[in-house]
Order: C-alpha cells, then sequence, then structure tokens
C-alpha cells in the first residue's frame, strides 16, 4: 500500500508507525503486527493503529524510524505486511523452561537493539529469565551477544582495569576516588557507569555534577589513552546497547534477573576491553544480597563468567546495612568524595571502602605486591596524586579542573529532622532513605539530598539533628519533609514508631 509518510518526533526505543485503523484492516494487520515500510531504504517497524490521531492514506513514522528511514514529509512511502521476527519463538521457548542456543540468544539480543521487539516480547524475555534463569552457557552467549551488538574498544596498553559494585546501598560515590586512585598508580581504567534508576544518584550522575560524561566508545579511547582514566555515562557510547532496553523493561516490574545482572555488568566490561575487574557485592538485610550464602554464589558466578571471557574477576563482598559516608545524593555525595581526595578526611565507611577497593585493583594490576595494595593506595591519596589525576580528568571530560569541595553546588532549600529523644540509632533503612532523597528532588536536581548526622549505633540527645534535607525546590523540600516524618528514616532506641488502638 503506498502512503503519504507524516513525521511523529516521539521517542520510543524502536521502529514503529501509527496507521489508521481503516488502512490496518486493509492490509490485515492488527495492533502489535509488523509492516515493512519502503523507500530507498527498508526498515521493519511493529504497527499502533488508531481511529482518530491519523487520516487514511497517510503512516505516521516515529523519530528512530524516521531518521532510519531518511525520509520527509509527505513523501510516498509504500507499506506491506512483514512477518514476526524468529526470536518470538526464542522468547517462547525459554518461557517453555528450555535451554536456548548460542544462535537462538544472539538473535533475541539483536532483536531487542533493532528495535525489532514490542515491549511485550521484551518482558516476556525478561520474566521467563526471572523465573527459570540461566545456566552458566545461557549467560555467556547472552553476555557475548550484548558486547557483539554494540560498540567494543580495544586498548594497545595492558592490564586494562574496571571495577563495579552491584548497587543497593545509598551514598556509593567511591567510583569518583577509585578511579582517579588507580590512573594516579599508572594503570588504565575506562569506567563506564549508570545514571539512577531506582537510586538517588549514580556515578555518572556525580560526575556529571563536575564534567560531562556523555562520549562515544572512541572518545572514551581516547581520553583513557591520555590521561588514564575516564569516568562516563556507558549509555552515550552504544556500548552493550541492549542493557539499557532491559533494564527500561525490569524496572516497572521491579526485578533483576540473576542472569541479565551478571551478563549486564561483564558485558560492559568486557566491551571496554577491560581485563581485570573488581566486584563490589554489598551484602546485608538492607541491600540487594540478604546473605553471606547468597554473596558468596554470586561471586563464584562472575568468577566462572569472567574465566570463560578470559578476564580475571575478584569479588570483595562489602558491608550493605548502612548508606556509604554520611551523604547521599548529586552535590553532597561529589562534596564528600572530593573532600576525601583533598584531605584525606572522611567517613571511615567511604575511606576504607575506597581503599580496599582500590587496593584489590592496584594488586590485581602489578604495581602493588600483595596485601600492600591498601597501603599503596592510602599513600596516593595523602601524596595528592589521586587529587591531581582527578582534575586531569575533570578537564579533559571538559570540566573545570579548579573545582573545590565547598565550590559544589548544593540545594538550597534546607531542613533537619531532630531526635525525639535520649537513645541510639539502632537502624537506618535504606529504601526509606533513597525515598526521601528522590521526593527531594532527585538524581534529576544535583542538589537534592540527605546529610547524615548520626549514623547506626551513634548516640543522640533529644532535639539533635538526625539527618538534614536538601532541595533546590521548596515544595519538594515540603514533601520530603512530611515524606520523612510519614516513614521515619532513622530507628532511635525506644521510640514509638506508631500507635495502633482498638477504636
Amino acid at each position: 500500500m503506498k502512503m503519504k509518510a507524516q513525521p511523529y518526533d516521539i521517542e520510543v526505543g524502536r521502529y514503529e508507525i501509527i496507521m489508521n485503523a481503516t488502512d490496518a484492516d486493509e492490509l490485515g494487520i492488527h495492533a502489535g503486527d509488523r509492516v515493512q515500510v519502503k523507500n530507498r531504504d527498508t526498515i521493519t517497524a511493529v504497527v499502533e493503529t488508531t481511529d482518530a490521531i491519523i487520516p487514511p492514506g497517510r503512516v505516521g513514522i516515529y523519530r528512530e524510524a524516521w531518521e532510519a528511514l531518511k525520509t520527509v514529509p509527505d513523501e510516498v512511502v509504500e507499506v506491506i505486511p512483514a512477518e514476526r521476527p524468529r526470536s518470538i519463538q526464542y522468547i517462547r521457548k525459554k518461557m517453555d523452561k528450555q535451554k536456548l542456543t548460542s544462535e537462538e540468544m544472539h538473535d533475541i539480543i539483536a532483536d531487542i537493539v533493532k528495535g525489532n521487539l514490542t515491549e511485550i516480547e521484551m518482558t516476556s524475555f525478561v520474566t521467563a529469565s526471572y523465573i527459570y534463569g540461566m545456566d552458566a552457557d545461557e549467560i555467556e552467549w547472552m553476555t557475548r551477544a550484548m558486547v557483539k551488538t554494540g560498540d567494543q574498544i580495544s586498548f594497545d596498553t595492558h592490564p586494562v582495569m574496571d571495577h563495579h559494585s552491584i548497587g543497593g546501598v545509598p551514598g556509593n560515590k567511591i567510583s569518583l576516588c577509585v578511579v582517579p586512585i588507580v590512573a594516579a598508580a599508572g594503570l588504565l581504567i575506562p569506567k563506564t557507569s549508570s545514571r539512577a534508576i531506582t537510586g538517588a544518584a549514580g556515578s555518572a550522575d556525580l560526575m556529571e555534577i563536575l564534567a560531562p560524561v556523555s562520549f562515544s566508545a572512541e572518545e572514551v579511547k581516547k581520553i583513557t589513552t591520555k590521561v588514564g582514566g575516564c569516568l562516563v555515562w556507558g549509555g552515550a557510547t552504544n556500548i552493550a546497547p541492549a542493557d539499557d532496553k532491559i533494564i527500561g523493561v525490569e524496572y516497572p516490574l521491579s526485578i533483576d534477573p540473576r542472569s541479565q545482572l551478571i551478563s549486564s555488568v561483564m558485558a560492559k566490561k568486557y566491551a571496554v576491553g577491560a581485563d581485570t575487574m573488581v566486584l563490589d557485592i554489598p551484602m546485608g538485610n538492607q541491600s540487594k544480597i540478604a546473605t553471606i550464602q547468597e554473596a558468596r554464589k554470586l561471586a563464584r558466578d562472575f568468577i566462572e563468567l569472567g574465566d570463560r571471557l578470559k578476564m580475571r574477576v575478584e569479588c570483595a563482598i562489602t558491608y550493605g546495612g548502612s548508606p556509604i559516608g554520611r551523604t547521599i545524593g548529586g552535590g553532597l555525595e561529589v562534596r564528600e568524595a572530593l573532600t576525601m581526595l583533598e584531605k584525606f578526611e572522611g567517613p571511615t565507611s567511604l575511606i576504607e571502602k575506597t581503599l580496599a577497593i582500590s587496593g584489590m585493583m592496584l594488586e590485581m594490576g602489578g604495581v602493588a605486591a600483595k596485601n600492600e595494595g591498601q597501603k599503596m593506595a592510602a599513600e596516593i591519596v595523602k601524596s595528592g596524586k589521586a587529587l591531581r589525576k582527578f582534575k586531569e580528568i575533570i578537564e579533559v571530560q571538559g570540566g573545570d579542573p579548579k573545582i573545590t569541595s565547598e565550590q559544589v553546588p548544593v540545594g538550597d532549600k534546607v531542613a533537619t529532622v531532630l531526635s525525639p529523644q535520649d537513645g541510639y540509632v539502632l537502624e537506618i533503612f535504606n529504601k526509606r532513605l533513597v525515598a526521601v532523597c528522590r521526593t527531594a528532588g532527585a538524581p534529576h536536581d544535583k542538589g537534592a539530598g540527605i546529610l547524615i548526622h548520626k549514623k547506626k549505633g551513634e548516640y543522640v540527645k533529644k532535639g539533635d539533628g538526625l539527618f538534614t534535607i536538601y532541595a533546590d525546590k521548596e515544595w519538594k523540600l515540603d514533601a520530603a519533609i512530611k515524606e520523612s516524618l510519614r516513614d521515619p528514616i532513622m530507628f532511635v532506641e525506644g521510640m514509638v514508631l506508631e500507635k495502633v488502638q482498638v477504636v
């Protein structure tokens, strides 16, 4: 059928068009079916139908498909029915609890990247993976497919280092300190990081306060080669692009299948050319991994996949029951990380975790003797080498290398929540803490966040500040205060959280 093209400047994450229901009936297609759209080029797109948005004889083409076709408004294109991708059969196979082959896994991942699958089809794949899991072969094949369908980096100098945290702990800002420590020791560390999805700030969100973070894979290689390290947003690199699409369907379901977690991390590290990686696995009833047994099992799975990919992986099982440092959210976390590099001062949890992870990497990279890495990392910070290296990284990424911790902006709307009585802080609820930060505006508002005055085990007197909420907007601060009182972040010894009475 010949139709006139009409652009719709809406990003939908795949090739998609919208047709009048009358034209769709004539072609014998329904919403969710595929069609081929042809002008000088040909694409396969998913169909939406409407009775009113677009008239008969015209086809609405969303941004991704419009850019691929390079068409112009009112250009005549041909629309014909197309077969569904073979990968749908393979998704159904996984739903039937059957093992996929390497080729089948590659087809699924390739169709995800190309936008050939609908959200329902991708969700079916993710859900089946969550329910039935994957064996070591399938995880390896998915990892290789995620790498192969995106950009890759290859360095001339080795070893290439990397580290990653599986997340789940607020305030885990250590990448801003680890990267310059490792780079200052003469090792390469091209750190690609994510933005916050459900948290208060991802490493990329934090670095963006100091410098741009959106670079191509080739630019990442140039930056790392020049100064030894970088801290960039992985979503801008086209490295393992299937990952962001998969995360997009995991988020509404609040699930994170173990197979996808492992493949996601390892694909990104493998694609940037990493030879070695230290994986941080926070463990505790407030984090993603509740028990030491779970943490050890996950560590073994990562190490096994590393062996299959010829990548050396070591894992650090860390305490995940409390925030790292005393700040959560944007500018506050950046201030705390910069202070640590400037003065070698800060919360013990931040300093110790930074030095432990950095020390492991220095030993793996061959620049520190066994059991001497942590000491070397401390010396690199104390000497000012780490701070100077971080300023180099900030500058080469387009930021101001003269910025100091005191100059990092934070929200000017503040409120401190006071302790209702004397006692010890017995618990800090990580999820509630993050929820209040997000209500205050994080991660979108860089000045939003929380400064914790009293941590778990510390004594507090009635009227002392427990924590201070920062926000960029007054109404968000008000909402965050109400959220913190409705569902308390902290439990002080002896506090009555709620009275339930029979009326």
